[in-house]
């Protein structure tokens, strides 16, 4: 089948809380589907795929159209279906995104959220827990991003998503902040980690990948699982910065260019700031004159670059810029430090 039937869904137009939010159910931080009351015609982890739905013309399996998402059977008794989920990190919500793309005859028409505190994935345990509701029941739409601004302020472990009564969600995207990442100063963190609540503010550039991928999890898999930016025609270099998960004073720096061969950067350095206030737009601009926390350092293709003696002295700091000279791809940044008390 060519590629080029392939239909890929639009990108949300994110609110200002969903961009200073980390997706706590990406399955890339340990988020995953437990249980479903059914999930015929799509498995519920595919609800959860980081990458936007496709939907491709043509593909069928043997219980009927292969769907990108979570799609049940027709009901045809009383009730609802739902499913259970585990977030990738216990975190405070801030919104969902409830994602329809490509299910038009099929969505579900209504959807509620529910969430728990929980030690166990035991689907029995989950079952027994108290939950409580914290979007309560509202109206979706065929192929589209809905986006639910949400009060809570308790942080959570577990959800049960409901349909009203069946039918089909391509993803789900919850935005919110990790707690509990941090829990002992005296250890060293990865300070930009995803995981631990650290996020991409901003970029001049990401035509070949996404400046979110850095902050993941282990090694990339491939070019595609990094930040690449275009080729330069003119002077200058190319930048991403990074707000880490909490303030803190960086002790190790590592630089990965894993995949990247004839297409990483010549070289790279690293600002950073303590900003309080502002918006991400504001950074920007204050992060031109943030003094250099790594000055400017030669890379290779394909390595971990480990830099400790090179980080200048510095305070605690709450954003990073990093500068890759004069363009180029990096795999993963790994900002290793200990936190501000």
């Amino acid at each position: 089948m060519s590629t080029q039937s392939i239909i890929v869904a639009p990108a949300a137009d994110l609110p200002d809380w969903a961009r200073r939010s980390v997706d706590l159910a990406n399955p890339r931080i340990g988020a995953r589907a437990l249980h479903a009351s059914d999930d015929f015609f799509a498995e519920v982890s595919r609800m959860l795929n980081p990458d936007p739905a496709v939907f491709i013309p043509g593909k069928y399996d043997d219980n009927g159209k292969w769907m990108d998402g979570w799609e049940t059977r027709r009901k045809r008794t009383t009730g609802h279906d739902w499913c259970l989920l585990k977030l990738g990190r216990r975190g405070i919500i801030r919104g969902f995104d409830v994602d329809t793309s490509h299910f038009t005859g099929n969505y579900a028409p209504a959807v509620s959220i529910e969430a728990t505190v929980s030690d166990s994935d035991d689907v029995a345990t989950l079952k027994a827990a108290q939950w409580t509701e914290i979007l309560p029941s509202v109206s979706l739409g065929a192929s589209a991003h809905h986006l639910f601004a949400i009060a809570s302020q308790e942080a959570w472990t577990h959800l049960r998503v409901n349909i009203y009564p069946d039918g089909g969600i391509a993803r789900l995207r919850v935005y919110g902040q990790p707690v509990g990442a941090f829990d002992n100063p005296n250890l060293t963190y990865d300070l930009a980690a995803m995981e631990n609540g650290g996020r991409a503010v901003a970029w001049n550039d990401s035509h070949y990948g996404s400046v979110s991928n850095l902050l993941l999890p282990d090694r990339g898999r491939d070019m595609g699982d990094g930040w690449e930016t275009r080729r330069r025609r003119e002077p200058g270099n190319d930048w991403c910065i990074v707000q880490l998960g909490a303030a803190g004073t960086l002790e190790k720096i590592e630089i990965d260019t894993a995949h990247f061969k004839g297409n990483y950067p010549d070289r790279c350095s690293i600002q950073g700031a303590f900003m309080a206030g502002g918006t991400d737009q504001s950074v920007v601009t204050q992060s031109m004159f943030w003094p250099f926390i790594l000055p400017e350092q030669p890379l290779s293709m394909d390595a971990i670059h480990t830099f400790v003696g090179e980080i200048a002295a510095h305070g605690p700091i709450t954003h990073v810029r990093i500068n890759v000279i004069p363009d180029g791809g990096l795999s993963r940044v790994r900002l290793w430090g200990k936190v501000k008390e």
